[in-house]
């Protein structure tokens, strides 16, 4: 969550950038208790002052940095969800989430946000409330379509089927031998599949 904009010079998008990449590299390498305002700005090479005027918090920041990485390409704008059919949306969507969530720089943020929820609470909470919460609203408003269409049972619990789509991910990416990219995509056709978002029998 950035932080309120004062009067002045319009900010530039290539210090939003440098700022938000330093705080993503940093948050990987050292986890949230390693990583400061002051060390993002000498990476991002501004002000400590200049990052202070974007975002509030360190968390704010590694939170929009996260999302950053986690939605580019990946989550559905409102706009798709109401015009285009569900398993349209999928499918689109597949070969960047599997390149995506194959990665090592992926697997390494899962594991830091997964320590995160335990050490440093206070990240999670941002993340959830911010980021989380409205990607979960635009997964349910695609499975309720779903079921308007009888691909997902009409009686299914969406919050159950939501967790299962994101902890499949989740467990996949962290086991000690984790699928490239190729695996990734026909696990997550299988997963999709089995929820009723993908049609395809390939």
């Amino acid at each position: 969550m950035t932080a309120a904009r004062g009067r002045g010079r319009p900010r530039d998008p290539e210090t939003d950038s440098a700022i938000l990449r330093a705080a993503l590299e940093l948050f990987i390498e050292r986890g949230v208790e390693g990583t400061s305002i002051e060390q993002i700005a000498k990476r991002a090479g501004v002000g400590k002052l200049t990052v202070y005027r974007r975002w509030s918090t360190k968390e704010d920041l590694i939170a929009q940095a996260v999302e950053q990485t986690v939605s580019t390409d990946m989550v559905p704008t409102p706009g798709e969800v109401r015009d285009l059919a569900p398993q349209d949306i999928v499918e689109r969507a597949l070969k960047t989430a599997a390149e995506t969530t194959a990665s090592p720089a992926f697997r390494a943020l899962v594991a830091r946000m997964m320590g995160a929820a335990v050490s440093h609470p206070r990240l999670m909470a941002v993340y959830w409330k911010h980021h989380v919460l409205p990607r979960r609203e635009l997964a349910a408003a695609m499975l309720r379509r779903a079921q308007q269409e009888g691909t997902v049972a009409a009686d299914a619990d969406l919050d159950v089927l939501i967790d299962m789509m994101a902890g499949a991910v989740t467990w996949r990416v962290l086991q000690p031998d984790p699928p490239d990219a190729a695996a990734m995509l026909g696990y997550l056709k299988s997963v999709y599949r089995q929820v009723g978002l993908y049609r395809n029998a390939d």
